[in-house]
């Protein structure tokens, strides 16, 4: 490869976009993150306000909630978090209530939430709406309409 050829490589405008690195794009990260008192608050503000890439960083002590808006990656926001303060960090795993289809559900309802949040519902499938085999198999046992399937009435 000679030089005339690296040179037109750095110029380049095709569509083979694949070998340079691609900018961030601008996102919130909200982060569950347990905070006692002023001095977690700050410790917690402190440990991501330095960051490369971060715009802005709110502190919601009481919900537990570290939201960093910036050019970031959200699992590096989570292990510098977790690394810096040595508290569990988490992404932020409720939703507001008015988003979720049924948040009484099994498996989505919490009552650690805020007020005015329910668990994420990750999973698509409805726990609700499939019988299993057995309860399939008691409910027709003792069925009105086949009065033959139990020898005990």
């Amino acid at each position: 490869m000679g030089v005339i050829d690296h040179i037109s490589d750095m110029f380049d405008c095709s569509s083979d976009h694949s070998r340079h690195k691609r900018r961030k794009q601008l996102q919130t990260v909200e982060v569950k993150v347990k905070m006692d008192c002023e001095g977690c608050e700050r410790k917690v503000r402190r440990s991501v306000e330095g960051m490369k890439g971060v715009s802005s960083v709110t502190v919601e002590p009481k919900q537990h909630k570290l939201t960093v808006v910036g050019y970031v990656d959200p699992e590096k926001v989570v292990a510098r978090v977790a690394h810096r303060t040595g508290k569990k960090a988490e992404i932020w795993p409720y939703v507001p209530y008015d988003v979720v289809a049924h948040p009484y559900a099994q498996g989505v309802y919490d009552k650690k939430a805020p007020a005015g949040y329910v668990r994420r519902d990750d999973y698509q499938n409805n726990q609700l709406g499939r019988a299993s085999s057995t309860e399939v198999r008691y409910t027709t046992a003792f069925s009105d309409e086949n009065p033959a399937a139990c020898v005990v009435m």
